[in-house]
């Protein structure tokens, strides 16, 4: 399902191959704060059945993380969104290996729900994830929420 968003300033898009985001629909860098690390914003979308609830999809992307990461830590878990577009979101740090070491990266996650017009028994779920260093993570949380404010659905006119 197509949408639209508008990065803040100091990010860039990349195709989601070049930075081996390969499942990825749209991948986002912030390359001035680069320190060993890129902070990246990525955006994945599924389509699931209405009665999947956010918190179970938020769930099964912590699994994933597990499966190659280590030291996974739930922080803050909040509703987000509005009635018409629920959301849920998430704070995880973890502990993934990076250049031969291990890398301490802390993520924002933020699930989504929208009507997916092709089958009105499904739902288009949306995951947007904020990955950072620690100390960039502070500085770009801001950053990250405004820009989920500018995802909208494409509406075919």
């Amino acid at each position: 399902m197509p949408i639209r968003c508008t990065l803040p300033d100091g990010w860039l898009s990349v195709p989601p191959k070049e930075v081996n985001a390969d499942n990825a629909a749209f991948v986002a860098v912030h390359p001035g704060l680069s320190k060993g690390f890129t902070p990246s914003i990525t955006m994945t979308g599924h389509v699931r059945a209405h009665d999947a609830p956010l918190q179970q999809v938020a769930e099964e992307s912590l699994a994933e993380l597990r499966a190659g990461a280590t030291e996974v830590r739930v922080g803050e878990r909040s509703e987000v969104g509005t009635a018409d577009n629920p959301g849920f979101a998430q704070a995880v740090r973890l502990v993934v290996p990076y250049g031969g070491k291990p890398l301490h990266l802390v993520q924002r996650q933020a699930f989504f729900s929208m009507n997916y017009p092709p089958d009105p028994g499904s739902t288009a779920v949306l995951q947007v994830v904020l990955s950072a260093l620690p100390d960039q993570f502070v500085r770009l949380l801001d950053e990250f929420h405004e820009f989920l404010t500018t995802i909208r659905p494409e509406v075919e006119r």
